[in-house]
């Protein structure tokens, strides 16, 4: 198939995911300010799901879209709105209960709730999500603890708290309801070169989004000392890490593999330009 063809045929999928996103968000309005979530962060999201798996159609692609969406709800929340620990426990506990199949308590818990419905994936495959969102989640926690009790974590221990990032949640939503995850076997067999690529991501957005984060104050790898050398070398340890883990996935998990290379490429080539959020532009 002609190149060119193929490269506007995932651009009209990602066309149809960003609206896609733009109508959930619209669903769950006080989930989505416009402040941090406009059309932008839609179109980039779908975007990036559209060519990370362009063998995929926009069905295929509306849960990666909403994980996505998803994560950056809720690090907006933890984040930004949470104003005592009591609240980010209280987040938690809702949006595993809404995981595991409880009725949702919170906008969040109700989105994450949907998403559960479009997984329509049998009860071990759920687990496994359901417990790869745990891990996200407390990441997230521990850094809420990290910015606001102290003390601060050393560089190994910030990198390897890289769940916070949602990336592998995020990969594993997809790789379920795509069926390139057939059970939790597989997701195992995935997880380590998943995890390589999450560090080298939560090293990536630092290094991009360092000046903002600067002004604001939020923790990173630069406000625990790391230079901007030093944080590209660790990049580039990751990146080779990363790519010898992907190898041995490429014959009984190709589309996987594939996935988890781009991502790597591609987010390095998104972040040396521009970043997700709305807020980054202003």
């Amino acid at each position: 198939m002609n190149r060119t063809f193929e490269t506007g045929r995932t651009c009209a999928v990602a066309v149809v995911g960003g609206r896609d996103l733009a109508r959930v968000a619209a669903r769950y309005g006080e989930l989505f300010p416009q402040k941090s979530f406009d059309a932008g962060l839609y179109s980039s999201l779908a975007l990036a799901g559209a060519f990370g798996s362009p063998w995929a159609t926009a069905v295929e692609l509306r849960a990666i879209n909403r994980a996505s969406l998803l994560v950056f709800a809720v690090d907006r929340l933890i984040d930004e709105e949470a104003i005592s620990r009591e609240q980010v426990a209280a987040l938690v506990a809702d949006c595993l209960a809404a995981a595991g199949g409880q009725a949702p308590a919170s906008p969040a818990a109700a989105f994450l709730a949907d998403l559960r419905g479009e997984l329509a994936a049998g009860p071990e495959l759920l687990t496994s999500w359901r417990d790869q969102l745990g891990h996200m989640l407390a990441a997230m926690t521990r850094e809420w603890d990290w910015a606001r009790s102290g003390p601060p974590p050393g560089p190994e221990e910030y990198v390897a708290n890289a769940d916070s990032t949602g990336a592998y949640f995020i990969a594993l939503t997809h790789w379920i309801h795509t069926g390139q995850a057939r059970g939790p076997r597989d997701l195992e067999r995935l997880r380590p070169a998943g995890e390589a690529v999450q560090r080298y991501l939560r090293l990536l957005n630092d290094v991009a989004t360092r000046r903002r984060e600067a002004r604001s104050g939020d923790l990173n790898a630069f406000t625990l000392g790391l230079s901007l050398g030093e944080v590209n070398e660790r990049m580039t340890a990751l990146t080779a890490r990363a790519t010898e883990l992907i190898g041995p996935l490429r014959e009984e998990h190709p589309r996987a593999a594939a996935y988890l290379d781009w991502q790597l490429h591609f987010s390095a080539g998104f972040y040396g330009l521009s970043d997700f959020w709305a807020e980054a532009a202003s």
